[in-house]
């Protein structure tokens, strides 16, 4: 080989790692280093995902941490079709009605908004002007909403984004069980089946009932703390001993699309800082807003 052509090969290559190299930036928070967290913000447009799940018994079968790990599975999986910086584990939601099980933390009201919004605001303080939180946790739905909704208390230069629940899909593996699947049931223990195979052990999963105990006898519309508590004092709701690799895969291809679609959208979101800007504005005089 001559010179000419081995130099025209090792520009080649060096051209090809250059052009890659943005491409290959790791999604994950912790992993960059201080340089390669600068060019993943600028390469994910500001947006940055806050995968939210918590630490609590999943029956007597799945891991603590099965909110967790499954919201940070879907999450890594989209972000491979569209960047984003994604942020460190974080499980400091609401779980209060879990914790009489073991290994349960259950952090106290104030601290888990104060954490949320500290942990967001510091995001946003390291470019992060766009904030997604994808929720993994079913106790954290009131939560988030309500913690989105408190940015309009004080002006910020970001704006908090969220999936609380899961978009309905028609067609897919037709599912085993037939009654309640809330919790560490069939849809759930499937999913964990996919992201972490070794954590299952689905031999345990018949060990207790996943049955409604309906202990409290209340009309549909009044609401109390305990209820929870009250119809799976086990932590467990559904079967999760018939769950399937199948049927968790289908379920992830559809909660990893949905976030695709959200996260495109956020992308191209110009109007949700304009009004959140002008809202603060008018805020300050509202004696000055046109009737």
């Amino acid at each position: 080989m001559s010179k000419k052509i081995a130099l025209v090969l090792a520009t080649f290559l060096l051209l090809a790692m250059s052009s890659s190299g943005q491409a290959k930036l790791s999604a994950k928070w912790e992993e960059l280093t201080a340089a390669d967290f600068r060019d993943g913000i600028a390469q994910s447009k500001g947006v940055c995902i806050l995968p939210f799940g918590i630490l609590e018994k999943h029956g007597p079968h799945l891991p603590l941490g099965t909110d967790l790990l499954n919201v940070r599975y879907a999450v890594m999986r989209a972000v491979e079709q569209e960047y984003a910086v994604v942020f460190p584990e974080y499980y400091f939601g609401q779980i209060f009605e879990a914790k009489h099980e073991p290994g349960t933390i259950a952090y106290s009201r104030d601290l888990q908004l104060k954490m949320l919004q500290e942990t967001t605001d510091e995001m946003a303080r390291n470019g992060c002007k766009k904030i997604f939180i994808v929720n993994g946790h079913g106790g954290n739905e009131s939560l988030i909403p309500y913690f989105a909704q408190s940015q309009l208390d004080k002006p910020h230069d970001y704006v908090v984004y969220a999936i609380i629940g899961e978009r309905s899909r028609t067609g897919g593996p037709a599912k085993k069980s037939t009654g309640i699947d809330y919790h560490a049931g069939e849809n759930e223990t499937s999913n964990t089946m996919v992201t972490h195979p070794d954590l299952v052990h689905i031999d345990r999963a018949k060990q207790e009932s996943g049955a409604d105990q309906a202990r409290v006898k209340l009309p549909q519309d009044i609401y109390t703390g305990i209820w929870w508590y009250a119809r799976f004092p086990d932590h467990y709701s559904g079967d999760g001993s018939v769950a399937r690799k199948e049927l968790g895969e289908w379920n992830l291809e559809g909660w990893v699309g949905s976030i695709v679609e959200a996260l495109r959208a956020i992308k191209a979101d110009d109007m949700s800082l304009k009004l959140q800007n002008e809202f603060y504005e008018k805020a300050k005089h509202p004696l000055d807003t046109k009737q």
